[in-house]
C-alpha cells in the first residue's frame, strides 16, 4: 500500500486570468480553452474542507509534498482521487512533526476508509491510499484534520468507490474479514525475526485470534455452502492462532505460525466472496505477500 505523504494549507483561488482570456481573444478554440479553466477555477476547494464522497483532481502530482486546494468534480466524470474518511488528531498539544502526523495518518486511514469503502477488493488497480495531514504552520491555526483518500497516481477511474448496495451477508463478511486483516498489519512487529521479539509476534497473534473470532461468530449467520466451508477451516486457522499467541517458546511459535498464516491466505477465500457476490480478484500486495 503507498501513502502520499501530502501536507495542507490554504490559498485564494482566483478565476480573473481565465476570465478576462475570453473578452480578450475571439477564436472559438481559445474561447473553449478559457471556458474549460474558468470551469476548473470554480470548482477549486481548500484541502480544510474536503468531506468524504468527493471526487477530486489534485493541482500537482498525487505524490506532491504540499497541496492548497484540489478541484472537485462529479465522480461521474474521470478523476484521480475520492474522499473516502476523514479524523481529527486529538489529545495532541504539540504538533507531532510530518514524520509523527503521517504515522497517526498511516495507522488510521485504512481502518477510517474501510467505512467508505467496505470491499477493498473492488477498489481499482493503481489506486492507493493517500492522505492529506496538518503542516506545522496550519497546525498552529487550529488544523487537526486529516482526509484519507484513494488516489490514482497514473490516469483516472470513473465513478464512486463508495459500496452503496451491499446486503446483511455481505457487510457481516466484510466487516469480520477486514478486522482479521487490519488485526495482522496494525500488530505487525518491528523485529523481523521471530527469535528478536517473541512477545510482539505473540502479541500480534493473539489480536489476530481475536479479530478471527469475532469473524467467525458473524459468519455463523451465514448459510451458503462455500461460506459455510471457509468457515469450518477459519475455526482450525483460530485454533492455530491461539496456538502461536500462547506458545511457550520460538519452536512452538514458528510450527503454530506456518498453520495460522496460510490459513488466512486471502486466495483461499476466493470461492465465498464469489458466492456472496463480492470481488474476486486478490488485490495485487496481498497476493505477493502470501506467494511469498
Amino acid at each position: 500500500m503507498l501513502f502520499g505523504v501530502t501536507s495542507r494549507s490554504v490559498r485564494g483561488i482566483s478565476t480573473v486570468v481565465a476570465l478576462l482570456a475570453v473578452g480578450a481573444v475571439g477564436c472559438s478554440d481559445a474561447i473553449d480553452s478559457a471556458k474549460a479553466g474558468a470551469k476548473t477555477a470554480l470548482r477549486q476547494r481548500s484541502v480544510f474542507t474536503l468531506t468524504p464522497g468527493d471526487c477530486f483532481n489534485p493541482n500537482s502530482e498525487a505524490t506532491a509534498s504540499e497541496e492548497f486546494a484540489v478541484e472537485i468534480v462529479p465522480c461521474k466524470e474521470p478523476h484521480k482521487g475520492q474522499v473516502v474518511g476523514e479524523f481529527s488528531i486529538d489529545g495532541l498539544t504539540e504538533y507531532p512533526g510530518e514524520d509523527g502526523a503521517s504515522k497517526i495518518a498511516d495507522e488510521r486511514c485504512p481502518v477510517e476508509s474501510q467505512k467508505f469503502v467496505s470491499d477493498t477488493w473492488a477498489v481499482p488497480a493503481g489506486v492507493d491510499l493517500f492522505y492529506y495531514y496538518p503542516t506545522a504552520q496550519s497546525w498552529r491555526t487550529g488544523d487537526r484534520g486529516v482526509s484519507c483518500t484513494y488516489t490514482k497516481k497514473s490516469g483516472s477511474v470513473t465513478g464512486s468507490l463508495k459500496n452503496e448496495s451491499l446486503n446483511a451477508d455481505q457487510l457481516a463478511y466484510l466487516k469480520g474479514s477486514n478486522a482479521v486483516y487490519e488485526a495482522l498489519w496494525a500488530n505487525q512487529p518491528e523485529a523481523k525475526l521471530i527469535e528478536d521479539d517473541l512477545a510482539a509476534y505473540k502479541k500480534q497473534a493473539k489480536a489476530v485470534a481475536a479479530a478471527l473470532d469475532s469473524h467467525l461468530r458473524a459468519m455463523k449467520g451465514i448459510q451458503q455452502p462455500e461460506t459455510v466451508k471457509l468457515r469450518t477451516k477459519l475455526e482450525e486457522t483460530a485454533g492455530a492462532w491461539d496456538d502461536a499467541a500462547k506458545a511457550k517458546d520460538t519452536d512452538a511459535f514458528y510450527i503454530a505460525y506456518d498453520l495460522a498464516f496460510t490459513g488466512i491466505d486471502p486466495s483461499r477465500t476466493v470461492g465465498a466472496r464469489k458466492e456472496l457476490k463480492l470481488a474476486t480478484t486478490v488485490p495485487a500486495d496481498d497476493a505477493d505477500v502470501w506467494a511469498d
